[in-house]
């Protein structure tokens, strides 16, 4: 574990590990005991809140702009990180999980999430629908989980009784709290209510406190999807439909949020409509009270949308930051080595350009050329070569992939996961296997069933649609890799020698 603690931890957390073959057995009686007789120690349930700023160009004045990190003891950590594998291996064993929530899940992410959601819509507006895509944030919705309604969900719900169930009520009640600023402490509260931000259970806690929204949304038919507090709501409606089901469904989630003691912010609210091309009218839906929250492009999940799904506006974001950036390092350049500069050049600049870049699939050649340019200045910067050098020997001599195959890298590995069972489930079910109607030699080529596409310029672009092609197009040899680490290997070399025409 991270040795991050409580600033009052009697013992440092480092000084801990360090120490830890000759008091483990003590640790060990500790946990034990409180496990096996469902009750938390006092001493765990205190913590030290340290606001932090969640953007730094908000305003520090507003409280709001501030979220709230909870510090606890050490051992208070061990003694959660022992119940959260406990806790999520019951889950999973036993399917309790919202599928559609990849907050705080392995082989979960922001990505997985988009592609999933980017693929729906592909698939709808593929079709001839419009779809009406509605994005919702809580408010500070950790702080006011209501213990007693996520107590009776984690014993409906989730089937956790007796003393596992009087344990997780230990850990929730008679908790404490005070503020520290500047080295200053406030006055000790008791915690009345919500799941701590910073805990390893509270994801955990707070994601089991929402299963009954997955039910809402599935009664009336809506797609959705999760990521922690943020979600992602859409319904495909044929022209000239109505947004009633829509409306309707929100009525209903509003009214079990109000039970729930949660509710929307209203200012983080927003609306876009896709259509089946670029050339039709969004405003031809009529969205009704939704009408306001309307916009022409969004940010989700730090990953900007628009209504065409050109992602001119997530481009020119990724471009103009990633400059910002490369303008600073070059200040630093003369006090780093090589090998360090590559790696703080990887960290500011290359993670820019592979967040959610398998979205990029099917933008246009422009936007790609501009992204482009983002890792040869990259690249020119880190060896030192002059503006009208050639780009391919550098990029080579760097070992680093040109920007389409970095895109296509990350799609055919989210396909061989899929594939393998390394990836959230959502995911691998829009993939597959070829089965040949007779016997024949492409029955063992592992090969994926390609859906058909009305739409080139939509459809196409949908992971269930591009990625069996891609992946049918790679060597079998890449195909029947055995392990994730070979696979990659195989792949990179396989771009490696496309993208510089080696051998």
């Amino acid at each position: 574990m991270k040795p991050s603690g409580s600033p009052l931890d009697a013992v440092p957390p480092r000084f801990l590990k360090q120490v830890f073959t000759s008091i483990g057995q003590l640790i060990l009686t500790v946990i034990n005991s409180s496990l096996s007789t469902g009750v938390v120690p006092t001493g765990f349930k205190h913590a030290v809140v340290k606001p932090l700023i969640k953007r730094p160009n908000l305003d520090n004045s507003v409280l709001a702009n501030f979220r709230s990190i909870s510090r606890l003891p050490f051992l208070s950590k061990i003694l959660e990180k022992v119940v959260y594998l406990q806790l999520q291996s019951f889950l999973n064993e036993n399917d309790v999980m919202e599928r559609f929530q990849s907050g705080f899940k392995t082989l979960h992410s922001t990505e997985s999430a988009l592609l999933r959601v980017f693929n729906d819509i592909f698939r709808a507006t593929d079709d001839g629908n419009f779809v009406v895509l509605l994005l919702l944030d809580l408010s500070a919705a950790f702080d006011t989980v209501d213990h007693n309604l996520l107590l009776s969900r984690l014993k409906g719900l989730a089937g956790i009784c007796g003393t596992a169930l009087d344990w997780l009520r230990s850990y929730l009640t008679d908790r404490t709290v005070c503020v520290s600023m500047s080295g200053s402490y406030s006055s000790t509260a008791p915690l009345l209510f919500g799941v701590p931000q910073g805990s390893i259970l509270g994801p955990l806690l707070f994601s089991l406190y929402l299963l009954p929204l997955g039910a809402i949304l599935r009664k009336h038919g809506v797609s959705f999807h999760c990521y922690a507090d943020d979600s992602q709501i859409y319904l495909p409606i044929r022209k000239g439909g109505s947004v009633t089901p829509l409306l309707s469904c929100l009525q209903d989630i509003k009214d079990w949020m109000a039970l729930s003691f949660l509710s929307f912010n209203d200012k983080k609210t927003e609306v876009m409509v896709f259509g089946p091309s670029s050339s039709c009218d969004p405003s031809s839906v009529e969205l009704g009270p939704l009408t306001p929250h309307l916009r022409q492009s969004v940010s989700n999940l730090g990953f900007k949308m628009d209504s065409d799904f050109k992602l001119d506006g997530q481009v020119s974001s990724v471009v103009k930051s990633s400059f910002f950036y490369l303008r600073q390092l070059v200040k630093v350049k003369p006090f780093l080595s090589k090998r360090n500069f590559e790696t703080v050049i990887h960290a500011f600049i290359t993670s820019r350009l592979d967040y959610c870049n398998s979205l990029y699939f099917g933008v246009s050649q422009s936007s790609l050329s501009r992204l482009q340019l983002v890792q040869n200045a990259a690249a020119r910067v880190l060896v030192g070569a002059r503006k009208r050098d050639h780009i391919t020997p550098i990029l080579a001599t760097l070992h680093w992939l040109p920007v389409n195959f970095r895109i296509h890298f990350k799609i055919l590995l989210f396909v061989f996961k899929s594939l393998n069972n390394c990836a959230p489930p959502y995911l691998s079910e829009l993939l597959c296997p070829y089965t040949p109607t007779r016997s024949l030699r492409s029955a063992d080529q592992l090969l994926l069933e390609v859906p058909r596409s009305k739409r080139k310029l939509r459809g196409e672009r949908a992971f269930s649609i591009c990625t069996p092609k891609l992946w049918n197009a790679l060597p079998l040899s890449i195909r029947q890799a055995s392990s994730l680490s070979i696979f990659k290997t195989l792949l990179k070399t396989h771009f490696y020698r496309q993208a510089f025409d080696t051998t």
